[in-house]
């Protein structure tokens, strides 16, 4: 019973963030406000479960993924008013990916070890998404040439892979200033990702000697101190 609970918050979490980012394309739907609220009351009633179950509930509520949760579940609340800060509901991906449960679910289907490189794609895929938002929010039709939210996207992609085509492109000083934070920081997650692509895998063992817990597979020595190692052979099956 509480694997199945757990497998369908995940599945909710899952569909509130396809929600956030279909978001653009659903405005115009005489469901949007429906899916609106509904998705804020989901929100709404995870907030109230995970302070009723924390030992310290301030301490909890200051807890940064939780600060993010509940800006996100305004925005929910005020579809209208706070429409330019709902490009920020994509880092509800980013709170859930720091959450334990996550983690727990990813270590029942042996994915820890990857556990860097799923946070990188994560990270990644939130930083591609809050950028598009805000393009798309801040210069669509504003003497620039994001006519929508895919031209936003397009830009966003093209920008952070340093491409830079030139038929897309934003306007002024201020233009100029977020493309260079988008070529900046994009390019960083993308070598960062690719160094954990690429780089030879590692299992999660810690030493019982001096707690370095990154090995190779078939680490005898400990790299770190020399302490002999007892890697099961299952550890990175």
């Amino acid at each position: 019973m509480a694997v199945r609970f757990q497998a369908t918050i995940l599945v909710v979490d899952l569909a509130i963030i396809g929600f956030f980012i279909a978001t653009p394309f659903l405005r115009e739907s005489s469901t949007y406000i429906w899916l609106d609220y509904s998705i804020a009351a989901l929100l709404g009633l995870d907030l109230v479960a995970r302070g009723l179950a924390s030992t310290h509930p301030l301490r909890w509520a200051r807890q940064l993924p939780v600060v993010i949760d509940i800006f996100i579940l305004i925005t929910l609340l005020a579809p209208t008013w706070l429409f330019n800060f709902g490009f920020l509901r994509i880092l509800r991906l980013w709170t859930l990916s720091k959450s334990n449960f996550f983690w727990r679910d990813l270590e029942k289907h042996g994915l820890s070890d990857y556990r860097e490189t799923i946070q990188a794609i994560i990270n990644l895929l939130v930083f591609i998404f809050v950028v598009t938002g805000f393009v798309y929010t801040a210069f669509a039709k504003r003497d620039s040439d994001i006519n929508g939210y895919i031209d936003a996207l397009y830009f966003t992609v093209t920008t952070m892979t340093t491409t830079g085509f030139g038929d897309i492109t934003l306007p002024g000083p201020f233009g100029k200033l977020v493309s260079i934070v988008i070529m900046i920081i994009g390019i960083s997650l993308f070598v960062r990702l690719a160094q954990l692509v690429f780089r030879p895998h590692k299992v999660s063992f810690p030493c019982p000697q001096c707690g370095l817990r990154r090995h190779e597979p078939d680490a005898i020595h400990c790299k770190s101190c020399g302490h002999i190692l007892a890697i099961p052979d299952d550890g990175h099956d």
